[in-house]
């Protein structure tokens, strides 16, 4: 009879459960949102959240609060959504940096990207720029492949620091074109580009906002972009994939995360009404001022997404050796 009673509470739990889910998304929100952002305010993570935050309270009907938790290269804000509830009310704007390459260079993390932290949507891409100093010769990724051969251990290219996407990039630059440049780690992509505007380092792979200003005054030379396809911030910049180094693909990136335990049905809501957003003109023409490009894409797909730039790091991690400052 025990074994009976159990068996019982088991089935009904099992099929109580996603009702229970649907119910709670039926009443989703029923007050403010608390949107975590790793970084401080006034930064590109910053900027896109407030933008997001904005829309969403509008179509939502309750506020979205931004609650910027900036520091360790964005592990502090995506703990505290990771250890939150998981009711829809705590969202985490989650960048590449704190999602999949942090927790492969921090020895000691108190959460688990792909166990503690549910996917809701791609929010947008942020290609990086290949720029290098006027004084460097070489007005193609052709040229710059030809010049980092002539004279190996050269050039050195500047990063906002060690595991940052900007490493990354040029770390994966060097892998596909067997080449040997020097990094140097700044704190942040604005001194990185001052340095590069400086002279101190030759190459840099920028975000596209931080050198824009420069390459369109002639203190920069762009190159070409990182991601597999052109930007519309610099449509006449060709790929580096169409510039011969095929499959190469990397970029910021910004979406949503919510807790594991987040009912799929509420996940389901946040995502539709975040991917409505994005298909508007206004948020389109807010986020190019970023050199953002805005995505939408489902929680399934986004899901599978973070797993395999997840892998594509791990990869660029352990071949080069990569820590953590």
């Amino acid at each position: 009879m025990e074994f009976m009673s159990k068996l019982v509470r088991l089935i009904w739990l099992a099929t109580a459960l996603p009702f229970a889910g649907v119910a709670a998304a039926q009443d989703y929100p029923s007050k403010s949102i608390r949107l975590m952002v790793p970084a401080a305010p006034g930064g590109g993570a910053d900027f896109l959240a407030r933008i997001v935050g904005l829309k969403l309270s509008e179509a939502m009907g309750q506020p979205v609060v931004i609650d910027n938790r900036a520091g360790a290269s964005g592990t502090i804000a995506a703990d505290l959504t990771a250890k939150s509830a998981g009711d829809g009310y705590t969202v985490l704007m989650g960048q590449s940096t704190s999602i999949v390459i942090a927790p492969q260079i921090y020895q000691k993390l108190n959460y688990d990207t792909l166990r503690d932290l549910k996917p809701v949507t791609l929010v947008a891409e942020v290609p990086n720029v290949l720029v290098v100093h006027p004084s460097v010769p070489a007005n193609s990724v052709k040229d710059l492949i030809a010049l980092a051969k002539a004279k190996p251990g050269m050039l050195n290219f500047g990063s906002s620091g060690n595991g940052a996407p900007t490493h990354l990039a040029g770390e994966m630059f060097k892998t596909a074109t067997a080449t040997r440049l020097v990094h140097v780690p700044y704190k942040g992509a604005g001194p990185a580009a001052n340095a590069l505007i400086a002279g101190e380092i030759q190459v840099m792979f920028a975000p596209i906002v931080s050198v824009l200003p420069h390459v369109k005054s002639g203190r920069l030379r762009a190159l070409a972009v990182t991601s597999a396809a052109r930007s519309a911030a610099v449509p006449e910049l060709p790929t580096l994939a169409e510039s011969g180094l095929t499959g190469y693909d990397i970029s910021s990136w910004f979406g949503l995360f919510v807790p594991s335990s987040t009912p799929d049905a509420v996940v389901e809501k946040l995502y539709r009404e975040t991917a409505r957003l994005l298909k508007t003109q206004d948020v389109i023409d807010r986020f190019s001022k970023e050199g953002a490009e805005p995505v939408g894409s489902t929680p399934a797909n986004f899901s599978s997404y973070v797993r395999q730039e997840y892998v594509k790091y791990a990869k660029v991690i352990k071949d080069n050796g990569i820590k953590a400052d």
